[in-house]
């Protein structure tokens, strides 16, 4: 997706956020807080993460306050260690009021999926194996938890069905089978897409493997599996162009085996579906 595209989806989406939080009006700060107060608010780490969001969340925190001012800011893929700040914004108390639960939510939850990404980069560390996320995201969120995937150190697989040519096991029971649906594919597709098929048999992959693809997705298969494979993916005549990628029940205990057996991609929804929030406060005081 274009950078500029991200970039409106981006600012629309904080605008939304914060509609839905303040509504009609942040009823308790109006009746407590003086227009003219000044405050300052402190992010900070209440346990070892990874930092990701904190540019989104001082955009959605400008929205309200156009004149915020920003301090002792870290940068997006630090290390922050129990008590260590993120960030210290200074600005207008009622601004600052409403729009902390909406910048505290978005910065936990993407420091969240930052931190788990990093795990399992590091768990296949010294193989080939790149750490992939999937398109299983929070409606809304995707542009966001994404982001926050690269920020560990993962990489995007496909940001929308537009992305590339992708044949799941649906796909192929819906077309009657493996080649009639790559036949099919074929027939309509412009060859700018990436081609992949995914196979959960060693049986499926040798008729795949009787097309053109550019990648095959490996999915539930075990450790010993995928090693058989990607043996015989790499033993085809174009084995060292085709991308071998492999998903499914991947975590951190299991997924050096998965890297160790020689594929290329390991492709996890859990970086984004199951991220548990990383516990980060917004302490408001008195400027």
């Amino acid at each position: 997706m274009p950078l500029s595209l991200v970039r409106i989806s981006r600012q629309e989406a904080l605008k939304r956020f914060l509609e839905e939080d303040i509504g009609r009006g942040d009823v308790t700060t109006l009746a407590i807080v003086s227009p003219d107060q000044k405050a300052i608010g402190h992010f900070v780490a209440k346990a070892p993460l990874v930092l990701a969001g904190i540019e989104p969340v001082i955009e959605a925190l400008t929205l309200l306050d156009e004149g915020l001012v920003v301090e002792n800011r870290r940068r997006d893929g630090d290390d922050l260690r129990e008590g260590e700040r993120a960030a210290s914004v200074r600005g207008q108390a009622r601004a600052l009021l409403a729009g902390e639960r909406v910048a505290t939510n978005l910065l936990q939850r993407l420091c969240g999926i930052a931190t788990l990404t990093k795990q399992f980069v590091e768990a296949v560390s010294g193989t080939q194996a790149k750490i992939l996320d999937t398109r299983k995201t929070t409606p809304g969120l995707r542009v966001f938890e994404k982001y926050a995937v690269t920020v560990g150190g993962g990489i995007n697989h496909r940001f929308g069905l537009d992305d590339a040519i992708l044949i799941k096991d649906n796909h192929i029971r819906l077309a009657g089978g493996i080649s009639a649906a790559i036949e099919t594919a074929r027939q309509h597709e412009s060859h700018s897409h990436r081609f992949e098929v995914e196979v959960t048999t060693l049986e499926e992959l040798r008729e795949a493997l009787r097309y053109d693809l550019d990648a095959v997705l490996l999915d539930n298969m075990n450790p010993e599996m995928v090693r058989q494979a990607v043996t015989y993916v790499r033993a085809h005549e174009r084995g060292s162009k085709i991308v071998v990628e492999a998903s499914g029940g991947m975590t951190l205990d299991n997924v050096r085996a998965f890297a160790e057996a020689g594929v290329d991609w390991i492709s996890i929804g859990a970086l984004t579906h199951a991220a548990p929030a990383v516990d980060m406060s917004f302490k408001i005081h008195p400027a």
